[in-house]
């Protein structure tokens, strides 16, 4: 009987020097990760594009906004074909191109901050260029007092929830590190 307790004892003790060893190496590896912020940007902003670029041809298509899903591409393209089917894809594209440079601008500039607040405000500030100042001027958008309650709303809300997507993720990412550590090191 003494033997056997011997022996659980042995293997306990056993087991717990593998833990120990263990949470060295997760340890190790956590410490020698580092994400490339350019990178680990330009994928937010790939994403971002691609999630509301597709979210902002759904508003259109249920006249939530009058603002075409390529509206970034007006100077390129003719508007009979950014309204078709090939135009809406080519918009997309186009959205994500500018959400991976509003990415990477993004975390040059406010790569810092921390929490969910500098993302609404950078989104807050992409709708102000885009509708009320840089939009109207170069013709991408119309005026913003022309486009009616819905457009007004469904685009400022579309801007603001991008600038958190893209903000927020970037700031969990490089600001966040506790919460990234693995269960075992803790």
């Amino acid at each position: 009987m003494t033997n056997n307790h011997n022996n659980v004892a042995g293997n306990t003790q056993h087991n717990h020097s593998n833990d120990k060893r263990r949470q060295r190496s997760n340890r190790n590896t956590y410490h020698d990760h580092h994400t490339n912020r350019w990178l680990y940007s330009a994928q937010i902003g790939l994403f971002a594009g691609l999630i509301w670029g597709f979210i902002r041809w759904m508003l259109y298509n249920m006249k939530f906004t009058t603002e075409i899903p390529a509206f970034l591409m007006e100077p390129f393209f003719k508007h009979d074909f950014l309204v078709s089917y090939w135009g809406v894809l080519i918009g997309i594209a186009g959205f994500t191109i500018f959400s991976v440079i509003a990415a990477l601008l993004y975390v040059l500039l406010l790569g810092k901050l921390r929490g969910p607040w500098p993302g609404v405000f950078y989104g807050l500030i992409w709708w102000a260029l885009m509708f009320l100042a840089i939009g109207p001027l170069l013709g991408l958008t119309g005026k913003v007092n022309a486009a009616g309650w819905n457009t007004f709303f469904s685009e400022l809300c579309i801007f603001t929830l991008w600038g958190v997507f893209i903000g927020y993720s970037i700031a969990f990412e490089f600001t966040d590190e506790a919460s990234r550590e693995p269960t075992a090191a803790k």
